[in-house]
């Protein structure tokens, strides 16, 4: 099965635990997962893990894959402490900025224009996350690197989801010129700004969320 289907299929099962479709604590079953997408179970269970892996199920011995809520003020957090390493990342990379990561930004960005300009919110996402594990790199710090795509992954489900609230996918590449900018220019005051506004979720924003995740 290729990388591209697998994906789907995760994406798949994700939208319908965030849109309670799977309830949390309700069993996921691998073959009934399996007839209901078209697949054989071993990418069910290769996506299952996954998902195990960013907290949205849990794989528990005799029962199986078993849905989980982390709720709201938990999602919170989890922006919050985002958003401060992403800061830092930026930070980093405007100090730290070399010709192949200068490169590597304004490639990534490029591909966010296209997806943003062709109103693709999956795309996009995907996009975007090349994008910013680009800031990662360009930080040169392999641990900050790590702890940054360890807290993506597990908010990747979130993140794709607000790219669908209204407007927000203009917003979202708009704050990326003003990122880039800032990098290029090796302002790290201002990267750090830009990048934990960007990242961090609250007031409005986190209502709409949360209301795009109740209405799916």
């Amino acid at each position: 099965m290729s990388e591209n289907v697998g994906r789907w299929l995760r994406d798949e099962i994700e939208n319908a635990i965030l849109s309670y479709e799977f309830a949390p604590g309700e069993r996921l079953d691998e073959t009934v997962l399996a007839n209901r997408f078209g697949v054989s179970r071993t990418p069910v269970r290769e996506a299952l893990m996954q998902l195990d892996a960013i907290g949205l199920i849990e794989i528990r011995p005799r029962r199986g894959a078993v849905v989980i809520d982390p709720g709201p003020h938990r999602i919170y957090e989890m922006f919050e402490v985002m958003a401060e390493l992403e800061g830092l990342a930026g930070s980093l990379a405007a100090r730290r900025l070399d010709k192949v990561s200068r490169e590597a930004i304004t490639a990534t960005h490029s591909r966010c224009e296209q997806s943003a300009a062709a109103g693709d919110s999956d795309a996009y996402y995907y996009d975007n996350e090349e994008f910013h594990k680009a800031i990662y790199a360009a930080s040169r710090s392999d641990f900050l690197q790590e702890q940054c795509a360890q807290l993506h992954r597990r908010l990747r489900p979130y993140r794709r989801l607000q790219l669908r609230v209204r407007n927000r996918l203009s917003t979202s590449f708009s704050e990326h010129c003003a990122i880039v900018d800032a990098i290029f220019a090796g302002d790290g005051d201002e990267a750090r700004r830009l990048l934990r506004t960007h990242v961090g979720i609250q007031g409005e924003r986190f209502s709409d969320l949360v209301a795009s995740m109740a209405a799916r």
